[in-house]
């Protein structure tokens, strides 16, 4: 925890506070940190007891994901409150452990807008890797229903699904598209000159794009 309190910057907390983070560590350092540490569960779980957010961060770097059992991670992603600390523990510790799937239908139906958020980040994961047995016009009819009003990490995670839905599922995609045209969410979001919009019509067109110009092998 000193450790972690000298990488402290007030520059770089400025910047997270804006995105609703509450931490000032550089991410860098903080990955250096998790190099030198390695794998340590019991670190991790003192750490994520904390409840500070560098910490948990740091946490998930070196926890051992497959270790956790199904309660403890519905208890984690409840108490994971900042955007960061909720978007590591999904992505590097929840999506590598056998209770994923169990955990992804439960918090999809969960009527917490964070937890479900994490609920929909899995099944976008399954959309990509695993989508046998989806029912991705079923996705898609609950997207179209619930994303328009959806708070915002919520919408974002609907978002990212049907996105993703268009990208690679092509018998879906004209729909997928339509979709985005008509609810228009993140049509307008503000995109540095570069990066893709999350606008989901413009997303999908692009990676598609990408995808058909790269040289078959």
């Amino acid at each position: 925890m000193a450790e972690l309190a000298a990488l402290e910057d007030p520059k770089t907390r400025a910047v997270n506070e804006k995105h609703g983070d509450d931490h000032g560590v550089n991410l860098g350092r903080l990955r250096a940190l998790a190099k030198r540490l390695k794998t340590q569960h019991e670190l991790a779980t003192g750490l994520w007891a904390t409840d500070d957010s560098a910490a948990r961060l740091l946490a998930l770097l070196v926890c051992r994901p497959k270790a956790f059992t199904r309660d403890e991670l519905d208890a984690m992603v409840r108490a994971a409150r900042t955007p960061k600390v909720h978007d590591w523990l999904v992505n590097y510790v929840v999506k590598k452990n056998p209770h994923a799937e169990e955990l992804r239908l439960a918090w999809s139906a969960d009527t917490d807008p964070v937890v479900a958020s994490a609920g929909w980040a899995l099944t976008t994961e399954r959309v990509a890797k695993k989508p046998a047995g989806l029912d991705l016009a079923g996705l898609l009819d609950v997207i179209e229903a619930e994303m328009k009003d959806a708070p915002d990490r919520l919408q974002w995670a609907m978002n990212h699904c049907l996105a993703q839905i268009g990208i690679e599922h092509p018998g879906h995609r004209a729909r997928a598209i339509a979709i985005g045209e008509r609810l228009g969410v993140l049509r307008d979001y503000p995109t540095p000159p570069g990066c893709t919009s999350p606008f989901a019509p413009v997303w999908i067109t692009e990676m598609v794009r990408r995808r058909e110009g790269e040289p078959t092998a």
